[in-house]
C-alpha cells in the first residue's frame, strides 16, 4: 500500500526495538488502509498521530509494550474486546500490544473506520453531545 509517510514518524519507529517496529508499522499500514485520506503527523514533540477530520489514533512505545490510543470518546463499539485500558476514559481508550502478541487487524480496522466515520460526522464530542 502506498501512502505519504511523515519522515518524523519513520524516525520514531526506526528507533524502536524490532518487535515494536513491526507492531507500529502494522498499525500504521492498517490505519492508512482504513481510509486513503488519513494523514500522519507528530504531536507532543515526538508522538506519531494519525488524523482525518480529527485524531484517529496515536502510537506510544513503552518499555514492554506499544500503546495505540484510540481517540473515540468511548463511543465506538468494541465487540472483539481489544480495548485494554481506558474503558471509562472520556477522550481516548488504549489497545496495548506486548512482544509476541498479534494485532487483530479485523477488529482494529473496524474501530479505525468507525472513528473516521465519526470524525467526518463532526467528531465524537459532537456525536456524544447529541445523545
Amino acid at each position: 500500500m502506498e501512502y505519504t509517510k511523515d519522515p518524523r514518524v519513520d524516525h520514531y519507529i526506526d528507533a524502536l526495538p524490532d518487535w515494536q517496529q513491526a507492531i507500529c508499522r502494522q498499525v500504521r499500514d492498517l490505519v492508512h488502509a482504513s481510509d486513503p485520506d488519513v494523514e500522519e503527523t507528530i504531536k507532543r514533540t515526538v508522538q506519531p498521530y494519525f488524523v482525518l477530520d480529527g485524531n484517529i489514533c496515536a502510537l506510544l512505545a513503552a518499555k514492554d509494550h506499544v500503546n495505540v490510543f484510540m481517540y473515540d470518546g468511548g463511543i465506538v463499539p468494541d465487540p472483539h474486546g481489544i480495548i485494554t485500558a481506558g474503558h471509562t476514559n472520556k477522550t481516548a481508550r488504549t489497545v496495548a500490544f506486548h512482544e509476541g502478541e498479534s494485532v487483530n487487524e479485523e477488529a482494529l480496522g473496524e474501530m479505525f473506520r468507525a472513528i473516521i466515520s465519526n470524525n467526518r460526522a463532526g467528531g465524537w464530542r459532537k456525536l456524544k453531545g447529541a445523545e
